[in-house]
């Protein structure tokens, strides 16, 4: 089964167990984020629609924080009421979803194609949204245009070690690997993706990447970017759109074999919602076509680096693009 790029994955089987049991509590009392001025659960009114609030979800890292506060000012702006529920794990956030509990959501591309759809097949970008779109409109969640951030997983280096290699791909480490074979080459990685039979090893086959044994170091995912950040390893298991890809001068090399599957950012609605109100459509796709990789790691490096608050963050980035 392959992975899920996302901070939650250890623990989504938990989830998966407990979120029956849990929903009812969890979605009334999710944690707030530290950085935001409202909490997790927040009712707002709008301009007077006269309608129910549209209840916006959102995950437990920094990247959906950012993405669900930005929903709900954004929506609200527009005059519709909003209800936030935020910090929820990817298994919960779908299972309100499916249920009626939630109407709008951010999710991933390969998350519902991988975890809530078990397809296992190697597509690109375009063919994973075709996929999702079509599975889970059958269950009566709509996908939207999708954003161009894609928090997949990267291999990354120092800057300083990817200029003075002269690499900027995969294909070219893996032969500069293979020209220089005693060469040392210190690559950490999370103990999940060293251990996952669709993970490294399958990794180094793809673009015959010689590490030797003792150059895998596993680490926790946190500490992959400080081993990073102090020059203790040549290479480090990122997620593309990470604030410390940016905040520790990271350069991502490119996965020119696309090796790790799309994991897109796109707006996910129930279809009940957009039948009763499909002008939401076309605000969320205007905001959809204003994200990507760039704009979703400043912000993430802001809040995670920075120390922004998270509604200052996204709404900054509202007014920035016209929004509101």
């Amino acid at each position: 089964m392959a992975w899920n790029p996302e901070k939650e994955r250890r623990a989504f089987w938990i989830f998966a167990v407990v979120g029956a049991i849990l929903a009812a509590v969890l979605l009334g009392t999710a944690p707030a984020h530290a950085q935001a001025s409202q909490p997790a659960s927040e009712a707002s009114t709008g301009s007077g629609t006269g309608a129910a609030p549209l209840r916006v979800g959102g995950k437990n890292f920094t990247e959906q924080l950012i993405l669900s506060s930005m929903t709900s000012q954004y929506l609200r702006a527009r005059g519709f009421g909003t209800e936030l529920t935020a910090g929820l794990g990817s298994t919960l956030m779908r299972q309100a979803l499916e249920s009626g509990q939630l109407d709008v959501v951010w999710d991933y591309t390969g998350t519902a194609l991988i975890v809530f759809n078990h397809v296992e097949d190697k597509l690109d970008g375009p063919e994973s949204y075709a996929r999702v779109k079509a599975l889970d409109g059958e269950k009566g969640l709509v996908w939207l245009a999708p954003s161009r951030v894609n928090n997949t997983y990267a291999l990354a280096m120092p800057r300083a070690r990817a200029e003075a290699a002269g690499v900027t791909t995969l294909s070219a480490l893996a032969a500069k690997m293979r020209a220089h074979p005693d060469d040392k080459h210190p690559f950490a990685v999370d103990m999940e993706f060293a251990a996952r039979p669709d993970g490294l090893e399958p990794l180094k086959a793809a673009y015959q990447l010689p590490f030797a044994r003792k150059d895998i170091i596993q680490l926790d995912p946190g500490l992959v970017y400080t081993a990073l950040k102090n020059d203790q390893v040549e290479l480090g298991l990122v997620y593309t759109t990470d604030g410390r890809v940016k905040g520790f001068d990271l350069a991502l090399l490119e996965d020119d074999l696309h090796f790790f599957p799309p994991y897109n950012a796109v707006p996910v609605v129930r279809r009940a919602v957009l039948d009763a109100h499909p002008e939401i459509a076309g605000l969320l796709d205007a905001l959809s076509s204003k994200l990507d990789n760039a704009a979703m790691t400043e912000m993430n490096y802001q809040v995670d680096i920075g120390q922004q608050p998270v509604d200052k963050v996204a709404s900054d980035f509202l007014r920035a693009n016209g929004l509101i």
